[in-house]
């Protein structure tokens, strides 16, 4: 992404280089381009490629074609194993030009981010770590939040990019520490969803029926960003259906980040538990 800072008054002018677009990344496309920043973004096939365009971005072929000459290059993948074989093993971070920045949306290891960095830093790459709470409609709405780890100044160079979609950016730290809070953050929500899911059951003993009971409880002091979504869901395992795979993924991505360094989860494990059941029964 080449970030582009005109005058005072002048809108900042970007181009944004993606790494596989996918759902969410197609939503930041538009809102980049909408936002009047020069979009370009990595299409394998014709039919990527055409949707590509559609979004009003810049449809490119080759990891070459995203790294030449960008001022910054967004990777928006579902897997740490990805993201270490697109920047690693497929060239992309040896491609990028010194003084750019890598934006990691991807929720992963912050090992993962902590490496590239330090496979960077020889060719004066940054690594800024921004994985993102919310759903394509919060990236629609532009109101996604971005929980940033980076040096201040790389930080500061793709915030007017992520800043298209995201409200709000926060940089929480250093390179790392980004994945660290997301994934505490996604711990506490799949904490959640298993302490509705047991209220639930429990509502179920006292004769209380799931819909009336997600109709009452999004009023009262119980509530969550977890229960709301449940209750739009219409049902706890209907919901955890939906983001089980994902909240699984992130989940054992902290279970062994947390290990490494002796410990557990605690209290949280039997929460958590709890919703990743109704995952594995569905």
């Amino acid at each position: 992404m080449r970030v582009l800072q005109r005058g005072r008054g002048q809108a900042a002018e970007a181009l944004t280089l993606f790494v596989q677009a996918g759902v969410r990344g197609e939503g930041m496309l538009r809102r980049l381009a909408e936002a009047g920043h020069t979009v370009a973004a990595l299409g394998r096939d014709d039919e990527k490629r055409s949707a590509i365009a559609e979004l009003g971005a810049r449809p490119v072929a080759s990891l070459a074609e995203v790294a030449a000459g960008a001022d910054a290059v967004i990777v928006c993948v579902f897997t740490d194993e990805q993201v270490r074989r697109v920047c690693l093993d497929d060239g992309l971070l040896a491609a990028m030009p010194s003084g750019s920045v890598l934006v990691l949306h991807t929720t992963g290891s912050p090992s993962t981010a902590e490496a590239l960095a330090e496979a960077g830093r020889p060719g004066g790459i940054a690594v800024v770590d921004a994985p993102v709470s919310g759903g394509p409609h919060d990236i629609a709405a532009g109101t996604v939040t971005v929980f940033a780890g980076g040096a201040e100044a790389a930080v500061q160079t793709v915030r007017p990019a992520l800043s298209a979609y995201a409200e709000p950016v926060l940089h929480v730290g250093p390179t790392g520490r980004g994945q660290r809070v997301k994934l505490v953050n996604n711990t506490l929500f799949a904490a959640q969803i298993g302490i509705v899911a047991e209220a639930v059951r429990l509502a179920g003993r006292l004769g209380v029926d799931e819909a009336t009971l997600l109709s009452a409880l999004p009023h009262g002091s119980g509530t969550s960003r977890a229960l709301t979504s449940i209750a739009a869901a219409g049902s706890a395992d209907r919901f955890i259906a939906a983001v089980g795979e994902f909240v699984g993924k992130d989940v054992a991505v902290i279970r062994a980040t947390v290990a490494e360094l002796g410990g557990d989860l605690g209290m949280l494990d039997d929460a958590v538990d709890a919703g990743l059941a109704g995952s594995r029964r569905s």
